[in-house]
């Protein structure tokens, strides 16, 4: 009788069915006890040799829960510091005025009455129907290119002054007497020096608010040029830039944000003044339609122009803040 051998066969690779133990071609090792071995290997492979696939796996989720609830969070600032809030002192205003003309019905209009009285103006602010009887938005329009012929006269030569004063001690020394005395003169002084200088009252306007914004933005240029680090400064000595370099290519830049707070502090002040100068002078402007509906104690319209006035000068400001960004690719500072 022949005898089997039990030489494990080259071409046995697997485990046959029927509980029969087949042998791997590695050699005696069973493929069963291999693919054991095969699991417990990628087992600790994932626990300890790779745990870097773990903590992404749950840094992503981390990111993804602390996403959703930055989300909700930002959603809900928005909206009581946008809306809400803003919205609660609107309000309160509003609430103000009608209680006080509760009291006063003779002489102040309530919010309801204002509005009707004023529909007119407010759905047609463009119309003509005479040489002296425009709506509203031609007003507006008039007060706002004198504001911003002053104002951009004014920031071209201030600009210019308030670096001059902040490069050179002399020019501070020979500049600033003269700044510290006229700066504090009511703008509405030079209204009659103006007068006399123009004998118009257009052209003298313009003046006003070309005084008017000097001050702001010649100050906060020269503070802005002298608060350059004198490092970037030595660093161009250094590197043998020239002066006119040094200006564009380190303290512009550097004074953009001071120049930026002083130009709208300007527009703020310019916008205060145009509305006393055109009450004083005439013609065509929002001063002067307030003015005038005061004359006629026509209050709804005077609530109407304090309004306009109110908005306008905030959309100017944010024109300007807008502005800043662009320019400096920083954030403008509420208040600045």
């Amino acid at each position: 009788m022949k005898r089997t051998s039990l030489s494990p066969s080259p071409s046995a690779n697997f485990v046959g069915i029927g509980g029969r133990l087949k042998r791997n071609r590695i050699g005696d090792i069973p493929a069963n006890i291999l693919a054991l071995s095969g699991f417990l290997v990628g087992t600790a492979h994932y626990l300890y040799l790779d745990p870097y696939i773990r903590v992404n796996n749950m840094n992503i989720a981390a990111i993804l829960v602390a996403g959703r609830a930055t989300g909700r969070q930002a959603k809900a600032w928005l909206f009581k510091d946008v809306v809400l809030y803003p919205a609660m002192g609107f309000i309160g205003l509003i609430t103000l005025w009608w209680m006080i003309a509760t009291f006063r019905s003779e002489l102040m209009p309530n919010p309801w009455q204002a509005l009707t009285s004023n529909l007119d103006y407010i759905l047609h602010p463009f119309y003509r129907r005479g040489p002296g009887n425009l709506g509203i938005g031609w007003l507006l329009l008039a007060s706002l290119r004198r504001v911003l012929i002053g104002f951009l006269l004014g920031a071209l030569v201030a600009i210019p002054v308030g670096f001059l004063i902040g490069l050179s001690r002399p020019a501070m020394l020979i500049l600033n007497p003269i700044i510290q005395i006229l700066r504090p003169v009511s703008p509405l002084a030079w209204l009659p020096i103006s007068l006399a200088m123009f004998g118009v009252a257009e052209p003298s306007a313009i003046f006003v608010i070309f005084i008017t914004s000097l001050w702001s933005t010649m100050i906060n240029t020269a503070l802005g040029v002298g608060s350059v680090p004198k490092d970037y400064i030595d660093v161009a000595r250094v590197l043998e830039m020239p002066k006119y370099r040094q200006i564009f290519k380190i303290i512009l830049p550097a004074s953009l944000p001071y120049i930026f707070t002083g130009l709208r502090l300007s527009l703020g002040i310019a916008w205060l003044v145009i509305v006393a100068v055109e009450m004083l002078t005439g013609g065509v402007g929002i001063g002067f339609f307030l003015w005038d509906e005061w004359n006629r104690l026509n209050l709804s319209s005077v609530f109407l122009a304090v309004i306009v006035i109110g908005v306008t000068g905030l959309i100017l400001d944010y024109l300007i803040s807008r502005l800043q960004v662009l320019v400096t690719h920083r954030p403008a500072k509420p208040g600045s």
